[in-house]
């Protein structure tokens, strides 16, 4: 399974300008049960992600005011991106070297087309270990 087969059913990718304040990044997040979002620039180019993590940890944890400071000042900007063609057993190998929750998926154009997480990742194997359950089960127990 590849990458894209994760996210191609995704109906929107989330996102937000770089010059959206923190706090209205923060409620972006809660609003739509996210952790983590792209954020571009005003021509659209993907120049980083922002996550509760790092706003728990730039801006709350350093008593910083969310509705004074803007997303570019405490995105992340070290961004890992993989391809929509890779398979999903890389993003693994990815995430523990880097020791990320998600990665960046963009296009030869680089556009961005949004992010896998390691809640999608969990979520495909498992499945995958049911699938294989299951079958497996029938051929132990067949029906009669």
């Amino acid at each position: 399974m590849q990458v894209a087969d994760v996210i191609s059913s995704r109906k929107e990718v989330f996102s937000v300008q770089e010059d959206a304040t923190v706090h209205d990044v923060a409620r972006y997040l809660r609003d739509r049960r996210v952790r983590t979002v792209g954020v571009l620039e005003a021509g659209g180019k993907l120049v980083g992600v922002i996550s509760q993590a790092d706003i728990s940890d730039r801006v709350a944890a350093e008593n910083k005011c969310p509705a004074w400071m803007r997303v570019s000042e405490v995105m992340t900007k070290d961004l890992v991106t993989v391809s929509p063609e890779i398979p999903i057993e890389e993003c693994l190998v990815l995430m523990e070297k880097h020791r990320i929750f998600h990665l960046i998926v963009i296009n030869e154009e680089k556009k961005f087309l949004g992010m896998i997480s390691v809640k999608d990742l969990l979520w495909v194997i498992a499945s995958d270990h049911k699938e294989r359950a299951d079958l497996m089960e029938s051929f132990v127990f067949p029906q009669r």
